[in-house]
């Protein structure tokens, strides 16, 4: 329970201990932030260390293919407005990256904590949240993650029974599905944009009908909820009817979308529409990501797009043509290896635009602009390609370790 102040067992705190130090030796070797290393040896220490953290917080889980580390941004900053904070903010979303999050956290009463797809139900089964926030399901690597029904139905079974709000997209009916085995689940019609992972009933395998922005299967009667919330255009409307405006720095719709569940959310522990929507107001940009950087007399937009939903979404946010775009995909470990998913996406959404591709898979996405009849060049890397753009302002589109590696390049 929150305000609980049984202090950790001395195992627990030589894990933490060892897992801090650890962690501070990875970044002065320049590993990165050292959080899923250090979580892994302390979880190796104390296996319960995640419950043992857990226990003091009010925990809230974000998880979803797309969507989730802005999301949990955006809870993080609505629930500070009742209390200090702890968050995996840099996205390491499996069970290592998340015990050293908490470890970090021990003046917190709110833990907001992203977790993968894949460890949803193992985390909640450790953190017992009261939120459970589940936003959108959609194919995501290929060679890796499983198909999505798949997922959909480890989701339903973890979360049978679970003590939680749940607070769902009722527009994703594979969500919906997800999330109908718990008692206490809150609606959200935030949307749903990418559909081709939801044209089968998740329930029966029936062909799902989709009139308008309604939904359901014409054979087991399986439908959409009635949403208690909703997005409306560039306002929430919370469960009385009220309209709350949504003011952003962060671009798209996707991101109202983010902040319609966001607040509701922040709604099931006390803050106010109003209130949670002002603090999401303080969020610019994400690890990075929307982030505008001067590189080489230009402005970059970088833009982080991993899977066909993501894009899609991505597309939707850019400036019209004539902006020029520079597009970067990898097909390393963490991106997934392979890149047949680039065929589920519609590059003819960016005609008019110049387009440059760069990064390791460049030729496999030469290949589907090509088919897709776009005009595009390749470059070796991203300094010659902006240096073929006119001076202003440039979109860059890149998928994860992609991500990184300009971030790395151009200084951010």
């Amino acid at each position: 329970m929150a305000g609980n102040s049984d202090p950790l067992t001395p195992r627990a705190k030589l894990a933490v201990t060892a897992g801090k130090a650890v962690a501070a030796a990875s970044r002065a070797a320049g590993r990165g932030s050292g959080s899923v290393i250090g979580g892994r040896v302390a979880l190796k220490l104390d296996p319960d260390l995640l419950a043992r953290l857990a226990q003091s917080l009010d925990v809230v889980l974000v998880s979803a293919t797309n969507g989730k580390t802005t999301t949990t941004r955006l809870i993080a900053e609505a629930l500070r407005a009742a209390g200090p904070v702890v968050s995996n903010a840099l996205g390491a979303n499996m069970p290592a990256g998340i015990t050293s999050a908490l470890a970090g956290g021990s003046d917190a009463k709110f833990g907001v904590i992203e977790v993968d797809e894949k460890y949803l139900a193992g985390v909640a089964r450790d953190t017992a949240p009261k939120c459970i926030a589940l936003l959108n399901l959609s194919r995501d690597q290929l060679d890796r993650a499983a198909e999505t029904r798949m997922l959909a139905e480890n989701w339903r079974e973890g979360l049978a029974g679970s003590k939680a709000v749940v607070v769902a997209n009722a527009d994703d009916p594979l969500v919906v599905w997800a999330a109908s085995s718990s008692p206490n689940v809150i609606w959200v019609a935030a949307g749903q944009m990418w559909k081709d992972d939801a044209w089968s009933c998740p329930s029966c395998g029936g062909v799902m009908q989709r009139p308008g922005d309604d939904w359901f299967c014409g054979e087991c009667g399986f439908r959409r909820p009635t949403p208690s919330w909703a997005l409306s255009g560039d306002h929430v409307l919370d469960p009385h009817g009220s309209a709350w405006p949504i003011h952003l720095q962060l671009p798209g719709r996707a991101n109202k979308a983010n902040a319609a569940s966001s607040a509701a959310v922040a709604a099931v522990f006390g803050v106010p529409p109003q209130v949670a929507l002002e603090r999401m107001y303080q969020v610019q940009a994400v690890a990075g990501r929307y982030d505008v950087v001067q590189f080489q007399g230009r402005d970059l937009r970088l833009l982080l797009a991993k899977n066909p939903a993501g894009w899609l979404e991505t597309f939707s946010l850019i400036d019209p043509p004539p902006t020029p775009v520079i597009l970067s995909v990898n097909a390393r470990s963490a991106d997934g290896t392979d890149t047949s998913w680039l065929w589920d996406v519609d590059y003819t959404r960016l005609a008019g635009h110049p387009i440059c591709v760069i990064g390791d898979r460049k030729l496999d996405l030469a290949v589907r602009l090509e088919v897709a009849d776009q005009q595009f060049q390749v470059c070796e890397d991203i300094d010659q390609a902006v240096q073929l753009c006119p001076p202003g302002r440039i979109e860059v589109i890149a998928n994860y370790t992609a991500f990184q590696d300009l971030r790395r390049r151009v200084g951010n």
